[in-house]
């Protein structure tokens, strides 16, 4: 199992800095990740440095929260497109979900997938604040609206990914949809429990710990 090539390189935190995507970046292609994920303002700077490199540049779309209006999800994904963005994860409308307006919450997404093209979008579900049920139906949104991942969480929530609804989505999905589980992965443990779950993407912060955790164990 090939843990590096699952692993979104995460750096979301507000106060990040230009030195430290750029060092993120680094590591990603040391550790041959499969992208970096990074804030709107930073997709520029990352595909500069990531150019002709198999390492994805991923951003977020509506984060963390979801609850802007899906003409500016929409716009801001045309935008991060057109810095170099190749992946789009997209905070699903949260409040809309829990209000049953499911309709709503498909047109948002599909929005996006509209703008989106050929880029792959993950639709953020942020799984702590469902019930199963409301996960299922998330799940079938984004697979009706065109998205090519559910994922669990953006990791300013109340809680992160777990086993149980990594389950539960990739149940819901089938096998051949996108799973990725972000959100207090930070061993090698961790993500291989979640892969042997369903997912088949990792987000986190802590890449390079996890695979260090992992050589750590095969040396023991």
């Amino acid at each position: 199992m090939n843990i590096a090539s699952m692993i979104d390189h995460t750096l979301l935190k507000p106060e990040a800095t230009s030195t430290q995507i750029e060092k993120l970046c680094q590591e990603a292609l040391d550790f041959e990740f499969a992208s970096v994920c990074v804030n709107p303002r930073f997709v520029e700077l990352a595909a500069k440095i990531l150019k002709s490199s198999p390492v994805k540049v991923c951003t977020v779309i509506g984060f963390p929260l979801g609850a802007t209006l899906t003409e500016a999800k929409a716009q801001e994904a045309r935008l991060a497109l057109e810095h170099g963005a190749e992946e789009l994860d997209m905070v699903m409308a949260i409040g809309a979900a829990k209000a049953g307006q499911w309709s709503y919450v498909e047109q948002d997404i599909a929005e996006v997938c509209a703008v989106a093209g050929n880029a792959v979008v993950k639709v953020i579900l942020e799984t702590c604040l469902l019930t199963h049920e409301e996960i299922i139906e998330a799940c079938l949104c984004a697979k009706r609206a065109g998205a090519h991942f559910v994922k669990t969480s953006t990791g300013f929530s109340t809680a992160g990914a777990t086993i149980e609804h990594i389950t539960l989505m990739r149940k819901t999905v089938g096998p051949d949809f996108g799973v990725k589980a972000s959100g207090g992965i930070r061993t090698f443990e961790d993500a291989h429990n979640m892969i042997t779950a369903g997912a088949t993407r990792i987000g986190a912060s802590a890449g390079p710990k996890i695979l260090s955790t992992s050589t750590a164990k095969e040396n023991s």
